[in-house]
């Protein structure tokens, strides 16, 4: 009961019970209650009991008016008033209070030197109430990225975490939950995707929670990107159809289907959440020239002519990822060797990138065009990838073949099979793609297997290739690069990823398996010039054969197989030997041409983190190699928990876990989860992923009714940063000054019933 509707039945049931035929009703069971009609249905008489319903009515009018003076109730901790921009609520450990979950804030600072990235990620838990919470956090990472190190910071202490084996670190944490110990849990869902949960946030208190990586920087074409993905897209999972089923009489029921679904907010309701902070402190090493970011406003400080310090325009919130990109003011670096010398070993980390050959045959292709138009791609996403796919028709050429397949939890495949790249089948397939709708799931399985069905395996006349546009939100990555690694043949897979939120793991991964590359389209700016660049590629000699060769020493070089290479991509490998010295070789094919460069150890120069960065791409090559088959999956978990356990990073086998040993959380007080929701990506529409009902939590919740009180977090107006262990200043959005109105009202009524009572009394004397 809201309270503008206690006010008025109380209006109603004051004024009814003067009626000499008063109405009995019960006030509080009437959902669709009309006091307007009742008021006017009644007529006015007194009674011999007058006063003595009166003095009944006043008793329940202040009753019930003490009722609506608890909804506004605001006893140390939060009510619903209170929040009126937004608040996740969950029940106190006190009846009938309700405590406010931690508000999160994000800082990202990231220190890059030349080839390479240190990145700190600083989270702030706040608890503004009188309880004990547990703050659980999804967020996303470089898929790429070498996690660490894992710290807390409560109060004066600082506790630094340990990589253990996965299954031990969560033992350790439940562990020193359970005891009320502050405690940190970093753990790998997916390589792109970690949850972070802080145990015992105690009351009016800030808990800083700091997460460091190592990264590679990406280049091609003479540009380097540096991207911070900040948002965990949600994520499309096939299933099963599972039914309950509710008996009624003579056996017969109904049935429903249920399925998990993720908690994020519908921007339609709820203001942005998670606000993010980024500084980066550029060193390319060489004389910079432009430096942008391609989907937020920053401020950038020249620091030198190889140096810049950028960062954001003020706090945003997490809803779409970060993009740097920066350029040499003259010819930029063609190669580089970086040496790291941890506990006797030396690692190693080269580039080099191979010379530009113009094509001197013109090879014919057949390409096969699949689209995703799935409801996540409603919004901005869906123009920028029929754009994409049109801009790929008009590069066709009449000794091209090509076909064009569209999915979402349907498909439909244009021609059924490649055809000539004639006018009129452009025109037809232009005409297709032009009234393609998103809606639906993201059923990426089947398109995939269609487009990679070769009815002519040994046919050396045409370069087979594949575009798959798409943002890649689904959860069942795996079954999909299984099914490249089995069908690839002699077809490449190009991945155009499309939105400010793509499932980069997936892609890159995708691009790798199908011997490929990612390109990344995040608004309509970029469409052209990546597009552009990216049929630039298909249409060039690919570097094939590529072999290194470590003369003087002996070394493990990664990857073990190196991938094909595409113009303006540079070769990149990593080395572990007990001592490296000598020359490093590189050989290949660029078209039909020989190849080779020779790099002299001896030139290295000292980069820092090294060893974590290949100890990062050891660990995807075991995976890769498991998704070929060449290894299985026992040996595979076996050999990443023996890297990851050696160079201490969180991987699928292992997690960071912190725990200050002092009990903080006294005995018997309850302790409740909080999770904080996803944010929609920037450009999604709600409605078109989710349909009309917005999706449910689904954790292991031990408080069915904190579930239940569910609203929002993380509010972009609140204050990120309340002074530590000082109360949060709630904000005051309501005030009782109709109820005291309506009380006013209700004295006036006893006043003039107590007048006319006397003057009854005195008539009758």
């Amino acid at each position: 009961m809201s309270k503008e509707e206690a006010c008025q039945r109380m209006t109603v049931f004051t004024l009814a019970a003067h009626y000499e035929d008063a109405v009995m009703f019960e006030v509080s069971g009437h959902d669709n209650f009309n006091w307007r009609n009742t008021v006017n249905a009644i007529s006015l008489h007194r009674s011999s009991n007058y006063f003595t319903k009166t003095l009944v009515t006043i008793i329940s009018a202040i009753s019930m008016l003490g009722s609506a003076l608890a909804l506004d109730a605001k006893p140390n901790l939060v009510t619903p008033n209170d929040m009126q921009s937004g608040g996740l609520l969950l029940k106190s450990s006190e009846a009938g209070k309700y405590l406010e979950a931690p508000r999160v804030a994000t800082d990202f600072t990231v220190t890059v030197s030349g080839p390479t990235a240190r990145t700190v990620v600083t989270q702030q838990f706040n608890n503004p109430s009188d309880g004990w919470v547990e703050g659980v956090y999804v967020f996303p990472l470089p898929e790429n990225s070498a996690v660490d190190t894992l710290k807390i910071v409560s109060g004066t202490r600082v506790i630094v975490g340990e990589v253990k084996e996965k299954q031990e670190a969560k033992v350790i944490y439940e562990t020193a939950k359970n005891n009320g110990e502050a405690a940190s849990l970093l753990e790998q869902n997916r390589p792109n995707m970690f949850t972070n949960s802080v145990a015992n946030i105690g009351p009016h208190e800030k808990v800083v929670v700091q997460i460091e990586y190592q990264q590679t920087i990406a280049q091609t074409a003479g540009t380097y990107n540096l991207r911070l993905p900040l948002v965990v897209a949600p994520r499309y999972n096939p299933q099963t159809i599972v039914q309950t089923v509710d008996f009624g009489a003579k056996g017969l029921g109904t049935t429903k289907t249920v399925a998990p679904t993720l908690p994020v907010m519908d921007p339609a309701l709820d203001a942005p959440a998670n606000p993010v902070s980024i500084t980066v402190h550029l060193d390319a090493g060489f004389a910079l020239g432009d430096v942008k970011s391609a989907f937020h406003k920053i401020d950038v400080i020249d620091k030198g002519a190889n140096a810049r310090e950028i960062s954001l325009s003020g706090v945003v919130p997490a809803d779409k990822d970060f993009e740097l990109t920066w350029t040499a003011a003259g010819a930029a670096p063609q190669a580089g060797l970086f040496t790291e010398t941890i506990n006797g070993h030396d690692y190693l980390l080269g580039f080099v990138t191979p010379p530009t050959v113009t094509a001197t045959t013109n090879h014919p292709r057949e390409i096969t065009f699949v689209i995703d138009n799935s409801g996540s791609m409603d919004g901005a996403s869906m123009p920028q990838a029929k754009d994409s796919l049109l801009y790929g028709l008009a590069q066709l050429k009449p000794t091209d073949r090509f076909n064009v397949i569209r999915f979402d939890d349907t498909m439909d495949n244009l021609f059924g099979a490649p055809v000539q790249a004639t006018e009129g089948k452009i025109a037809e397939a232009k005409a297709f793609v032009s009234n393609l709708q998103a809606s639906g799931g993201t059923e990426m399985i089947p398109p995939m297997k269609a487009a990679l069905m070769d009815e002519n395996p040994l046919d050396k006349n045409y370069l087979r290739q594949i575009v798959f546009i798409t943002d890649g939100s689904i959860g069942n990555e795996q079954e999909l690069f299984d099914t490249i690694a089995k069908g690839r043949g002699r077809t490449r897979v190009f991945m155009v990823g499309i939105g400010s939120a793509p499932n980069t793991y997936l892609m890159t991964r995708a691009a790798e398996l199908g011997r490929g590359t990612f390109t990344q389209i995040g608004d309509g700016v970029q469409l052209m010039p990546r597009m552009t660049e990216l049929f630039s590629k298909i249409g060039n000699p690919v570097v094939t054969d590529l072999k290194a060769q470590l003369f003087g020493s002996t070394a493990e070089i990664t990857p073990n197989d190196l991938p094909d290479l595409y113009q303006g991509e540079p070769v990149m490998l990593m080395a572990d030997s007990a001592k490296l010295s000598g020359v490093l070789k590189i050989t290949g094919k660029i078209g039909d041409t020989p190849w080779e460069v020779k790099l002299p150890l001896a030139n290295a120069a000292q980069g820092t983190g090294v060893s974590k960065l290949w100890a990062r791409r050891k660990i995807a090559e075991i995976e890769v190699a498991t998704t070929l088959g060449a290894m299985d999956q026992a040996a595979a978990d076996k050999a990443v928990l023996k890297v990851a356990l050696e160079h201490q990073l969180v991987s699928s086998q292992t997690s960071l876990v912190a725990v200050d040993k002092s009990p903080k959380r006294p005995a018997g007080y309850k302790l409740t989860r909080a999770d904080v929701p996803l944010m929609l990506p920037a450009g999604w529409v709600f409605e078109s992923v989710f349909g009309d009902a917005a999706p449910a939590a689904d954790a292991p919740h031990t408080d069915q009714k904190a579930e239940a009180e569910f609203l929002q977090l993380a509010k972009m107006e609140a204050p990120a940063t309340p002074a530590p262990n000082a109360p949060v200043s709630l904000p005051q959005t309501a005030t009782y000054g109709e109820l005291m109105a309506m009380l006013g009202f209700i004295l006036a009524l006893l006043a003039l019933a107590i007048q006319l009572f006397a003057r009854r009394e005195k008539a009758l004397a």
